[in-house]
């Protein structure tokens, strides 16, 4: 039995009057109400509490005795009712003893006879064996009632109940004899499914392994992301990332990236039972351009989950005090669908108005950011939060404490052997053979080059020798270009002699080569770069 059902079985023995039911999934609920929670109250032969459901559209149904209805043995209000402050009447005046599961009753709660029924029913069924449970996807309580509704969340499957579901749908392929698919899961390969179909509804889970079979022949991981991006597009706050970045595409950084690859079965019930807990995220602060937003998006690769984007200006969008309820629903929306990587991109710049934020807009700012961090302190879900930022300064010192993030890196400008990776990478993504370079050389002439920069100078050196006849990519085009461009190490070299001095003392280093400090990286004339060898 799962928690939602424990805790409902809990608050129907304990005599609760309303219960609100939050779910989309009406079908498994009231699965589980007939098969796990009534039969585990009690009460003896004969005296087992019967469910009864209405809809606007079908009035009362007891699949028990079709056809009955609150009422139909003796006593006061027989017969069956649309209308909802009928029907709460017939169940105050039922004699039965039953559970009554009302759908979709949230848009008559705006009625305020209808509310001020409920009010009156809830003191009534305190001393009866009646209990009135609403089920609704949403959660729309009026304040009058507030006191009387105990409210269940009924979350969605796990692991445990998506196995048998996956199961039905394999039994019903083998019975069809299609040969030509691919049925047979390890039990590494079974969890992966199992994990990245958490999120979906149990109809969601049997629909979309099904497509899997359909589409790919098999099951792939692939699809069930893909059907993930439907719920995420929905919350309009959150972007679904697809990420085609592959995490050799990251040059360097090898000492984040040996932190990351460890991590890739940190989600797994194999991790769980050795007695590790679930990785809670990462904060990459460092010289803009030099691979924090990359590698976000290769994490996801790496790991085969979704990654989702935040962005902070659309959860300040919007009509005044929807700001702090747009945090929530993105929030809700990536524990929805985890396992799943949360990215945040500049971090900085959406929350740096935390400290005026009382003054400039009446603390909104302040108070979206505060539910935030505390989520990020105390939240259970498999949601690993990649946070970056550029300038550490604009930082709230809240988001810096320990228990927020598992590691914070600092990101700096590429080493000669990391430059030198770079250039190869971007010249084999451009269907170069980087052994017709001279890669060293080039690494020297891009001395306090970013990752960034190093990408733009290969493309303009290809502008160039596009422009001349499309003509081959040579070393010089290359070293050219770089001498043309004055990089980000020129131009803000305090900024960045600041923040590595911030780093020094209270960042991981993301590199795991050690750094030679040259003369270029002060601000030195860089016709000495070749020194560097």
């Amino acid at each position: 039995m799962t928690i939602s059902n424990d805790e409902l079985r809990f608050l129907i023995r304990a005599s609760y009057p309303i219960i609100y039911i939050v779910s989309a999934e009406e079908a498994r609920v009231e699965h589980a109400l007939r098969r796990e929670v009534l039969p585990g109250l009690g009460g003896g032969p004969g005296n087992e509490k019967r469910l009864i459901t209405w809809s606007i559209t079908e009035g009362f149904a007891d699949p028990a005795r079709s056809g009955a209805s609150p009422g139909a043995g003796p006593g006061p209000g027989r017969g069956d009712s649309r209308d909802p402050l009928r029907a709460l009447e017939l169940v105050e005046k039922s004699p039965d003893r039953a559970v009554f599961l009302f759908r979709d009753f949230h848009p008559y709660l705006q009625d305020p006879t209808v509310v001020r029924k409920l009010r009156d029913l809830a003191h009534s069924l305190k001393t009866s064996p009646k209990t009135l449970l609403i089920l609704s996807p949403v959660l729309k309580i009026p304040p009058e009632v507030e006191k009387e509704v105990a409210v269940v969340e009924y979350g969605l499957p796990t692991l445990e109940d998506l196995d048998p579901i996956m199961e039905e749908v394999i039994e019903a392929v083998r019975a069809e004899g299609k040969e030509d698919v691919q049925l047979d899961l390890s039990p590494a390969d079974r969890e992966a499914m199992l994990s990245a179909a958490l999120g979906l509804t149990e109809s969601e889970a049997q629909n979309v392994f099904s497509k899997s079979l359909v589409q790919k022949r098999r099951f792939d991981v692939g699809v069930i992301l893909s059907e993930k991006e439907q719920i995420i597009r929905k919350s309009g706050i959150l972007e679904y990332y697809r990420h085609s970045e592959a995490f050799e595409d990251v040059g360097g950084l090898e000492a984040l990236k040996t932190w990351l690859a460890k991590r890739t079965r940190a989600f797994t019930k194999e991790a769980r039972e050795f007695g590790l807990p679930q990785p809670r995220g990462i904060l990459l602060i460092g010289v803009p351009g030099c691979g924090k937003s990359l590698t976000a998006k290769a994490v996801g690769q790496l790991w085969r989950l979704p990654i989702l984007r935040l962005d902070v200006g659309k959860v300040f969008a919007g009509l005044v005090g929807s700001s702090e309820e747009n945090m929530r629903k993105a929030i809700r929306t990536a524990e929805a669908v985890a396992p799943a990587i949360l990215w945040l991109d500049e971090l900085e710049k959406g929350f740096s108005g935390t400290q005026s934020s009382g003054v400039s807009d009446g603390g909104t700012t302040a108070r979206v950011f505060g539910s935030f961090v505390t989520w990020l302190q105390e939240k259970t879900s498999p949601v690993f939060v990649i946070a970056t930022a550029n300038n550490v300064s604009l930082l709230p010192p809240e988001l810096l404490r320990k228990g927020r993030f598992d590691e914070i890196f600092f990101v700096d400008l590429p080493t000669l052997e990391e430059r030198e990776s770079i250039i190869r990478i971007h010249l084999e993504k451009r269907g170069r053979d980087p052994e017709r370079f001279e890669l060293t050389e080039l690494a020297v002439y891009s001395e306090g080059f970013s990752g960034a920069e190093i990408e733009q100078a290969i493309v303009s050196a290809l502008y160039d020798a596009f422009d001349e006849g499309a003509r081959p990519l040579t070393t010089a085009d290359i070293r050219a270009s770089f001498e043309e461009t004055v990089p980000l190490s020129q131009t803000m070299s305090e900024e960045i002699a600041e923040l590595r001095e911030w780093a020094s003392r209270r960042a991981r280093p993301a590199s795991a080569i050690t750094r030679r400090r040259t003369a270029s990286n002060g601000g030195e004339p860089r016709r000495a770069r070749q020194l560097d060898l």
